[in-house]
């Protein structure tokens, strides 16, 4: 088993910058790949960032140049650094994983608020 657990969600204005972390414990051996999805209320889940044991990354078109992922394997975290933010950036995000190359992600954390005033 895996667990997730978020933080860094908060208030902030439009323009300013957040900085989400995950933290993963349990069997995080053979992880593939951990992502980043956000949902707002009434609208559909979506994958904002990824990224695989082999570092590499990918992004929603919408965060694109704003958003980045990284992840620091000592410490068993992945951040995601959220520039430029907007008010259509509000939502709960949430990190997930998965052990295969690709498909579902299977563990996931319980997300954190992002709530950007405009």
């Amino acid at each position: 088993q895996v667990q997730l657990v978020e933080s860094g969600g908060g208030l902030v204005q439009a323009g300013g910058s957040l900085r989400l972390s995950c933290a993963a414990s349990g069997s995080t051996l053979r992880l593939n790949a951990i992502g980043w999805y956000r949902q707002a209320p009434g609208k559909q889940r979506e994958l904002v960032a990824a990224i695989t044991s082999s570092g590499s990354t990918n992004y929603a078109d919408s965060v694109k140049r704003r958003f980045a992922i990284s992840r620091d394997n000592a410490k068993n975290t992945i951040y995601l650094q959220m520039n430029s933010l907007k008010a259509g950036d509000t939502a709960v995000y949430s990190c997930a994983a998965r052990r295969t190359i690709a498909g579902n992600y299977n563990y996931w954390g319980r997300g954190t608020q992002v709530t950007v005033s405009s």
